[in-house]
């Protein structure tokens, strides 16, 4: 939180995370578009053309987002996206990434990398704490406004729709801006553990 609500001055603080298993569906109707006095229609059944996972790094300072599709992801390929973002951002500035305790995040041959690079700082998110990454709420986003009831006739074509996405949203970026209060988030967290400490103890 300290990083989102007080950033280092001459660094850039970027949420990183993968949304995997993205699937190019294709419907087997056409759709009937949306007309007066009727909403439009969609078939429930469809041809599956295969899946993609979107790698993406959110700035939280102005919202801009670095993104590539691949087509697995293991630390492989986190570390072409974090070779990826060393080439994308100024090199005279520490980039301190925000992302999830994933195993491929802390792999060995991503840790050796990341003792090469000095400039990539690496802030771990708790366990079961997803809401805390900002980039989350892109992929929301994303889902919302562009995947979810799209048809996509191959994969290439939901990997273009991503890519199209993408720059749409850097053309106009806007950085998201926490409007909870910390004391009210921190009172969420405690109401499910004092239900679980009452459950224990019956």
């Amino acid at each position: 939180m300290g990083l989102y609500l007080n950033p280092p001055e001459h660094a850039l603080v970027l949420s990183l995370d993968e949304k995997s298993q993205i699937q190019a569906l294709d419907r087997t109707q056409p759709g009937l578009p949306l007309r007066r006095g009727r909403c439009q229609t969609m078939t429930h059944d469809y041809k599956r053309h295969g899946t993609t996972t979107l790698f993406a790094a959110l700035s939280t300072l102005d919202g801009t987002v670095i993104g590539t599709c691949m087509k697995r992801h293991t630390h492989k390929e986190w570390l072409k996206f974090l070779r990826l973002i060393d080439r994308q951002t100024p090199k005279g500035c520490a980039l301190h990434l925000i992302a999830d305790n994933y195993a491929t995040h802390k792999h060995p041959a991503v840790r050796d990398w990341l003792a090469c690079h000095p400039r990539f700082h690496v802030h771990f998110t708790p366990t079961s704490a997803s809401w805390l990454n900002m980039v989350e709420r892109f992929f929301r986003d994303l889902t919302t406004q562009r995947v979810r009831r799209g048809v996509f006739h191959s994969l290439a074509e939901l990997e273009q729709a991503i890519q199209d996405y993408l720059a749409q949203h850097n053309q106009r970026p806007k950085p998201f801006i926490w409007t909870a209060k910390a004391d009210d988030i921190l009172e969420k967290v405690k109401r499910p553990q004092t239900r679980l400490h009452k459950m224990a103890s019956v």
